[in-house]
């Protein structure tokens, strides 16, 4: 037995439940207390430096500088700066990250900053111990292409025609996730037009490149370093040389299609695809067109953009998207688990404000892989009828359900079958769409990044497969029982799950074994029982859980900075799920969500434990502290209040 596990299985001093009873009281009312006057909830929700500075490099590229507000984001982008490496991580604490730090380098000097400061020195020999500006990544390059630092083929060639191809093709915008085709439309129309930024202030940023960027031999690599890229990567260059022979009509006809994708799906002020990227490429690649600033598609491109600024008194920056139905639902059960009745006035007040943004009347993209499926779900912002959640529809139809007003079903219904038809063949489902999983596309040279697909994951499969529990469905059914098996499928060797969309091993893990309990396995199951060893591993000194974001690079299953409010409620949750509300290592994790510090409804936790995209793209929800400890400590208290350690709920 691993000196963790000894701690963990250490007994505690007892838990005080009238202290607890005393501390979900004040988190409930202080999470009360920040609901909208509309009913919803909605957090501040940050990445890494990339989004701020490509927000002032979008202002440069359109000459739409607002010198007061970038003069905050600067600071913004000084105070995140590494005191250890001189560069900008992707999370907080992390390593140096190249492209982000070239990017927050050139907004800097955009901005004003004198690159001979000492902060622009540091990141300057940063970028360039790193490899320099010519080794960034592709969206990187892209970037630098438009404001002229480097030549067009730093960047790999896609032509607009891409909007051309049949659906049996083996590129198609049917083929690559929702995110990557919303990024994607806009940007074929920067690069067929390729209309450089307006750049007023003349701003460059050669001094990063160690090898002049005209005499560097080759930008575009081999994403996979496999059989399958190097021909891609062949590819590429055949397809650089063929384009400028491209006809003309088809080059039209293609910007038609592209134009044609846009803008039913501009989504007014919500945005295109409701993330930052692809409305910022909207709004550019409306200026590449000549389309006027005061054209209502472009002033509402454009807006859409602006609603993203997180605006301080000293600082902003630019937020990713906005949560607010993420939020709400998940707000709401860490209220229900606290106690606050379900027909309280703020309680219908939040499931009216979800039923109103319920998508029964636009076919989005999922169609292509689901054409007979009605439309049924909820989105992760305030609006993206074209790209409901499938993650966020299982979590509200969980919260309706608990809420137990007949009032509900309608809707729960209609998104349980939407949720059965987005079902993939392999048992999971993806976030968004149903059979994105063509794994291949991930070795074209643009995709580096490798976040290109949308396929199945733990985490929304076990979101689907306990909503479905929970909501009456037989777990006998087909979409249960392939749901089921798929995840038996996925467990690590270690006894954990892997976790997509939060960090890591122990989000996936809370998810999966809630799924397992809401199914009515047996939870002493040698393979339930793996999964507990792993948690009760993992469990911290101080009593807590923590999971560093690196666990999706090089770093271990057990690497950690230090314990997180968050990431404490997910290992609560999954050892609860499991029946282990009595064991020694729940008392000590409650004492420590306890004694851990507060400012309003929030835990204090500075930590990121949300993902965008392993690896490239981390994200700190700020409502993930707030609701999440809440329901944790609640939960223990009911349990043990019931003496019963059964947990009779999907999460």
């Amino acid at each position: 037995m691993s000196d963790i596990v000894k701690l963990a299985a250490a007994t505690p001093a007892p838990t005080d439940l009238s202290a607890l009873e005393n501390l979900i009281e004040d988190a409930r009312s202080e999470l009360l207390a920040v609901q909208r006057d509309d009913g919803h909830w909605i957090f501040e929700f940050e990445a890494d430096a990339t989004i701020p500075a490509e927000y002032v490099m979008l202002n440069h590229y359109l000459d739409e500088i607002d010198d007061p507000l970038e003069q905050k984001i600067g600071n913004y982008l000084r105070r995140t700066q590494s005191s250890v490496h001189g560069g900008w991580p992707l999370f907080e604490d992390g390593a140096l990250d190249l492209s982000c730090t070239v990017k927050a380098y050139y907004a800097l000097k955009l901005i004003g900053d004198d690159p001979n400061a000492a902060h622009m020195l540091r990141a300057r020999d940063a970028i360039l111990a790193a490899g320099g500006a010519e080794r960034a990544n592709v969206f990187t390059r892209i970037a630098l292409t438009l404001f002229g630092q480097v030549p067009w083929r730093a960047i790999p060639a896609m032509p607009i025609e891409i909007m051309l191809l049949p659906e049996w093709f083996p590129f198609h915008l049917s083929k690559v996730s929702y995110w990557s085709r919303t990024v994607i439309v806009p940007l074929l129309i920067m690069m067929a037009k390729r209309k450089l930024a307006a750049n007023p202030r003349g701003v460059d940023v050669q001094e990063l490149f160690r090898v002049p960027p005209d005499q560097v031999k080759e930008y575009n690599s081999n994403p996979t370093g496999s059989p399958v890229g190097a021909f891609f990567l062949s590819l590429d260059k055949l397809v650089r040389r063929a384009e400028p022979i491209l006809p003309k009509g088809k080059r039209q006809k293609a910007l038609k299609e592209a134009l044609d994708f846009i803008r039913p799906r501009l989504n007014g002020e919500d945005g295109l695809g409701g993330i930052f990227p692809a409305m910022a490429n909207t709004v550019m690649a409306f200026h590449a067109l000549d389309v006027p600033r005061d054209h209502p598609d472009r002033v509402v491109a454009r807006a859409a953009v602006d609603k993203l600024i997180m605006d301080r008194e000293t600082e902003a920056y630019c937020q990713p998207c906005l949560s607010p139905i993420w939020d709400t639902c998940l707000g709401m059960h860490a209220l229900l688990e606290a106690g606050e009745p379900a027909d309280s006035a703020q309680m219908k007040q939040a499931a009216h404000w979800l039923l109103e943004r319920e998508i029964t009347d636009v076919v989005g993209d999922w169609v292509w892989r689901r054409p007979d499926l009605k439309p049924g779900g909820w989105a992760f912002e305030y609006w993206n009828d074209h790209y409901p959640d499938v993650d966020d529809t299982a979590v509200v139809v969980m919260a309706l359900d608990r809420m137990g007003d007949p009032h509900y079903r309608p809707a729960i219904y209609r998104a349980a079958e939407w949720v059965i038809g987005m079902q993939s063949s392999n048992g999971g489902w993806g976030a968004f769409d149903a059979e994105n999983d063509r794994q291949y596309l991930n070795a074209i040279p643009f995709a580096d990044h490798g976040a290109l697909l949308d396929p199945p994951t733990v985490d929304v499969t076990a979101r689907c497969v306990s909503m479905l529990a929970q909501i009456g469905h037989d777990v006998a059914d087909k979409p249960i029982s392939k749901g089921l098996r798929f995840l038996r499928r996925e467990q690590e060797k270690n006894g954990s799950w892997f976790g997509r969309w939060g960090v890591n091993y122990i989000y996936g893990t809370w998810s999966a074994l809630s799924a397992f309990n809401a199914c009515g396995q047996d939870m002493q199951a040698p393979f339930i029982r793996r999964a507990v060893d792993f948690l009760l591993s993992v469990q911290q000194p101080d009593g807590g859980w923590g999971e560093d974001c690196e666990t999706y690079a090089d770093a271990s299953y057990g690497e950690v900075k230090a314990s997180t409010p968050s990431q404490t409620a997910w290992a609560l949750l999954g050892l609860m799920a499991s029946g282990e509300v009595d064991h020694p290592a729940v008392a000590r994790g409650i004492e420590w969500l306890s004694a851990c510090g507060r400012e309003g409804p929030k835990w204090d936790e500075t930590l990121y434990t949300g993902v965008g995209f392993p690896r490239v793209f981390y994200l700190r929800y700020y409502g993930y502290s707030a609701y999440f400890p809440l329901w944790a400590v609640s939960r223990y208290r009911n349990l043990k209040r019931r003496n019963d350690p059964t947990v009779t709920f999907g999460i």
